[in-house]
Order: structure tokens, then C-alpha cells, then sequence
């Protein structure tokens, strides 16, 4: 599926929004929410009343922006889109609930917590017509972008290795610290989906072996080693590696991990900040106990809008046209799986397959 029904409203009218799940995670869609063009919050709703009431004071809204309900904000506000950030647990309900009103959900992530509550979800999205797109922001910043433009140019030869190591200590508290699996299940699939979107691959079966460090803080594993199978756009296997610790004290890697990317002529590392830098094998080169390699000129991409700012503007977008945000649910569950996939492997100590 390629595209959606549009609006049916002017160019200049504004995009009507319910944001659902007012906590703290609530101001960061607020404040992106105010810097995007004909985007008007117009209703606001949490189990926990007060905490949007707070929010219509602190953004100077009207009180009755508040609704005990998405029902009652659906039916009283009447929005085009509804802003899922919601626990992972009620993505279903608030999801499902507002498509199968009519109207377009941008949601947190991850998609959900179940594959099967996820699988429902996109479903409901696809007989909806409607547009369910996930909350993936570290796609919206410049150096993942550079790193991917440069893979697709092929100019390291098709991708046949991807390797991303994650290694920060992270003491959080709360409820990270009471997970069974802190770092594969809230932090990995960042790494994951980048890995998908910079070597265009998707999921085909993963080896997930996690641990408890003497050191660690958490109840539950807080580190592992992680091998995936993909494949390629053109179907080719692409071996996709990841370590990851968010128990390892001191010279920490970026929060977008660090990265080796090997092709068939040569390979690319990311510091997961603005450090890219690539080789290849030189055209007519030596061919000695080492080839003769050349610098890879990396392109520069500017990004106006990072984050949570870039995707909800994108999203409104394609509300408005019709068309299909990068983001969409049908291509963000493979991300999910992912990382449920992982944690089978881990329960069961077999590779698995990845299915969505």
C-alpha cells in the first residue's frame, strides 16, 4: 500500500490533534507539536486528569481541551489526527480506537509490546485507509542520513556486514532498572532500526545471547551479544551484529552506538555522531598483501527539522496528501520484531526466526 486518503480540506486549514498520554514524555510532542505549521492541539487526555490539565496551563490552551477520555475527545474535538504517548501496553486500544474512527494516529514507540497486539494494529490501519505511523526520531537527523546515502551509492559495493557496538552506563532508576530485559527491550531497537535503514535490509532470523555483569544494577539482563540474519534489497544476506551494554562504566559510544559497515569493496565506520569516514578499493589500483584503497567522499545532508519535530511535520504532511511517511506501522513492525525475536532467543538459547 502506497498511499492514503487525504483530507478532504483547504491547503491552509489547520490539522486538528488529540494528544493521548500526558506524562513527562508529553512535552517533548508539545513542543514539536507548536514549532509545525497548521498543527492545532485541540484536545488533551490522560488516566490521570490533572496531568493534562497541567499541560493545557503550562501551553496556554483552553480547558476544555481536556477530555476524561479519547472517546469523548473524539467525539466532542473532532481531530484528524490523535498523538499516541501512551505505555506500550495501550498503543492497541488508543491505536485501533481512533483508525477505526477515521482518523490518523502518529504513535510512540515501540509499535507495541506484543507482536500479535501489533499485527492487529496494522491491520486495523490498512481497512482504516487511514495513516499509523511509529515514532522512530534518530532517523531524522543529518549523519544517519549521510551514512545511508553513502551505502546506497553503492560506493563500498553492496553491504555484506553491518556491526554496531552500544556501550553506556546508564543509571536510570525507575522502572528500566526492574525489567527482564532492560537494554534489548527499551534502548536496542533504535540500533535495530537503523541497521534495517541504512543498509535497506530487512529481519531474517537472530541469535540472541544476554547476560547479567557482575557489575550491573539492573534485575535484568542488561547486556547482549546479538547476531541477525537480513537481507538486502535485492534479496542478498547481510550478517547484522550487535553488542550492547548499558552497565559499562566509562568511555561510553555515542546513544546511536558505533558503527562497521562492510561491502564488497570496501567499508565504512560511524561513530554514531558526526565522525563518518570510508574507504574502497582504488580503481586500476595495487593488489598486494593489502589493496590500494581510496577515500570515500561522504555527502552532506541537511536536516531543518530533527526528531520528533521532523516526524510529526512529515506526518502531517502526508495527512494532508495522501501520502506515506517512512515511519508507517506496515514497515516499523519488522523493527518490533526484531526485537521480540531477541528476546525469544534469548529465553530459548536457538536462533529464531524474525516474522511480522
Amino acid at each position: 500500500m502506497g498511499s492514503f486518503r487525504p483530507l478532504e480540506i483547504m491547503p491552509t486549514q489547520e490539522i486538528k490533534a488529540v494528544l493521548v498520554g500526558c506524562g513527562g514524555m508529553a512535552q517533548t510532542w508539545m513542543e514539536s507539536a507548536a514549532k509545525t505549521p497548521g498543527l492545532k492541539i485541540v484536545g488533551l487526555t490522560d488516566l490521570n486528569r490533572s496531568a493534562a490539565e497541567k499541560y493545557a496551563e503550562k501551553y496556554h490552551l483552553e480547558p476544555s481541551v481536556v477530555f476524561n477520555s479519547l472517546t469523548d475527545a473524539l467525539k466532542a474535538a473532532k481531530p484528524d489526527v490523535v498523538f499516541d504517548v501512551t505505555i506500550p501496553a495501550a498503543h492497541e486500544s488508543v491505536t485501533i480506537e481512533a483508525l477505526r474512527a477515521g482518523v490518523h494516529v502518529l504513535g510512540e514507540k515501540p509499535l507495541s509490546d506484543s507482536l500479535e497486539k501489533a499485527r492487529r494494529m496494522v491491520a486495523t490501519a490498512r481497512a482504516s485507509g487511514r495513516i499509523y505511523a511509529v515514532i522512530q526520531n534518530r532517523r531524522y537527523e543529518p549523519n544517519i542520513q549521510r551514512v545511508a546515502r553513502t551505502l546506497r551509492s553503492e560506493a563500498i559495493g553492496a553491504v555484506e556486514e553491518v556491526h554496531a557496538d552500544f556501550f553506556i552506563g546508564a543509571h536510570f532508576g525507575g522502572f528500566r532498572d526492574a525489567m527482564d530485559d532492560p537494554l534489548i527491550v527499551d534502548m536496542a531497537i533504535h540500533t535495530f532500526d537503523a541497521a534495517r535503514y541504512i543498509a535497506a535490509a530487512d529481519p531474517v532470523s537472530v541469535y540472541c545471547h544476554s547476560f547479567s555483569a557482575s557489575r550491573s544494577w539492573y534485575r535484568g539482563d542488561a547486556s547482549a551479544v546479538v547476531i541477525f540474519e537480513m537481507k538486502g534489497p535485492h534479496g542478498e544476506p547481510i550478517v547484522f551484529s550487535y553488542r550492547g551494554s548499558w552497565c559499562s562504566e566509562g568511555q561510553p559510544t555515542s546513544w546511536n552506538s558505533s558503527w562497521r559497515v562492510v561491502g564488497r569493496r570496501g567499508t565504512l565506520l560511524w561513530d554514531g555522531e558526526a565522525g563518518i569516514k570510508a574507504s574502497a578499493i582504488k580503481e586500476g589500483g595495487k593488489h598486494g598483501f593489502h589493496s590500494e584503497m581510496s577515500d570515500v567522499e561522504i555527502p552532506n545532508v541537511t536536516v531543518e527539522h530533527l526528531g520528533h519535530t521532523g516526524l510529526i511535520r512529515e506526518f502531517v504532511e502526508c495527512v494532508r496528501t495522501g501520502s506515506r511517511p517512512q515511519t508507517h506501522c506496515e514497515d516499523n513492525i519488522k523493527s518490533l520484531a526484531m526485537v521480540l525475536a531477541a528476546v525469544e532467543s534469548r529465553k530459548c538459547g536457538k536462533k529464531v526466526k524474525v516474522e511480522w
